[in-house]
């Protein structure tokens, strides 16, 4: 094994690629682990790529001035995040979103640690966390069975775990541009960020009814108890919760008006562009675990969708995180091991922002710590620091799951503010805090 490095990272997903990012820039060598690409491959991941995006296409909101995780967009921007350029090459219309070209984003985020002299990619598969050296654990939820064993006999702790269920993608040109529309949700974005198929209450009832008799996927034994993540819910899962559920979910036709018929439908199917191209779409909010032959059937019964094509249909593993809470202090190093951070969705946060974010703070952390400095934590006033202590104590550890950022993570306003200026007020509270603690703490890259 090489010697000429610093630290050594072990995950080359978002969170893993941001903090070797952020040493780097610091002037710190990174040797940065990978398995993809030594001979093993994750039940979710279809590349060797770093950075590979297994669900969604989406970053989420953009706007920094009204919604957390726009607010936690930008602060990751104004400390020279990795991921964050990568999105903007890589960016789709989608409206007031963040959305990206899933390649073209993994193929930047690869292309500039490759041509980092302080960073050096290595795939292979790391089965025992090394005692010898500073390490960050970015290994996401889908954690090898061995590197998994390890982890635990270091912290003590049994795994907790949840599901999390990818949505199908279908082709452009399979869709029926007759029945369907472009527009986004009350005239927001270009006007064509979102393809909508609309159903009337006939076929909506047939295709609920069809969702709770669908296939699904078997589980294992250890497999049946573990909860769902509500951000990321299965569709069919939604639909068991009664009949208007999804009508007041992913299927919501508020704000959609119709324009072959000027109103509403009673419920819409929304497509949102997966690639820069336009050539996919993918199924907002239809995260499944049914069977891909039950998928395929049913899906073909949504108006201007019956005779679609995908590219991918959906599915469903297992994700796993730590009890960060009682594991992890403000610096995310684990306490009974120092040495030893952990980063990303391992930590029970939730989302590619989120997880890169927390990437992100381990780099910066781990560069100071190695500079004989700690780093002061982010105010919980800010999105970087709403999200770190929530991780890392604030959340109730009993029954602590994955999180994304929102703004009840914030500390709250000292000051009354009318509900409607609320959250204009937090972020840009956010926006003066953040660039202070940037200042004091001297840690720009």
């Amino acid at each position: 094994m090489t010697k000429n490095f610093d630290v050594q990272i072990i995950g080359g997903g978002l969170a893993g690629c941001e903090a070797a990012w952020q040493l780097a820039q610091r002037g710190v060598r990174v040797r940065l682990s990978e398995m993809r690409g030594s001979g093993d491959m994750t039940p979710a991941h279809q590349t060797e790529g770093l950075a590979e995006l297994v669900c969604s296409n989406s970053f989420r909101s953009d706007d920094a001035e009204n919604n957390a995780v726009g607010l936690l967009h930008q602060e990751m921007r104004d400390l020279g995040s990795l991921i964050m350029q990568a999105a903007e090459v890589a960016k789709v219309p989608a409206g007031s979103a963040l959305a990206v070209d899933r390649d073209v984003f993994s193929q930047t985020v690869t292309k500039h640690l490759e041509e980092n002299n302080n960073i050096d990619i290595v795939r292979e598969r790391v089965d025992v966390i090394p005692t010898d050296r500073s390490v960050i654990i970015a290994t996401g939820p889908l954690t090898a069975s061995n590197l998994a064993e390890s982890i635990m006999a270091k912290t003590g702790e049994d795994r907790l775990a949840f599901f999390d269920a990818i949505a199908p993608i279908v082709y452009h040109d399979s869709i029926d541009m007759d029945i369907a529309w472009y527009a986004s949700r009350w005239d927001k974005g270009e006007g064509k960020d979102y393809i909508n198929c609309p159903m009337d209450e006939a076929q909506y009832r047939a295709f609920h009814q069809g969702l709770l008799d669908s296939d699904k996927s078997e589980f294992k034994e250890w497999e049946t108890s573990t909860p769902y993540f509500e951000g990321c819910m299965p569709i069919e899962v939604m639909a068991s919760r009664g009949l208007d559920t999804l009508r007041f979910g992913p299927m919501k036709p508020v704000g959609l008006d119709n324009p072959k018929t000027g109103r509403w439908a009673h419920a819409v199917v929304q497509l949102r562009q997966d690639n820069k191209q336009g050539t996919l779409w993918n199924m907002v909010g239809f995260q499944t675990k049914m069977k891909h032959g039950a998928q395929v059937e049913l899906l073909r019964t949504i108006p201007a969708l019956e005779k679609a094509e995908f590219a991918r249909l959906g599915g469903l593993h297992r994700n796993t995180f730590i009890r960060s809470p009682v594991l992890l202090d403000r610096q995310l190093r684990l306490k009974s091991a120092p040495h030893i951070r952990f980063a990303g969705q391992i930590t029970g946060c939730e989302g590619y922002v989120e997880s890169s974010a927390v990437g992100l703070m381990a780099g910066i952390m781990t560069a100071a710590e190695l500079a004989g400095r700690d780093v002061t934590p982010p105010p919980s006033t800010t999105a970087l620091g709403a999200l770190l202590g929530h991780i890392t104590g604030d959340a109730m550890a009993d029954d602590y799951q994955p999180m994304n950022i929102n703004f009840g993570l914030f500390a709250p306003l000292d000051e009354k503010v009318h509900k409607k200026s609320r959250k204009a007020a937090m972020t840009g509270r956010a926006r003066t805090d953040l660039n202070s603690w940037i200042a004091q703490q001297a840690i720009a890259a």
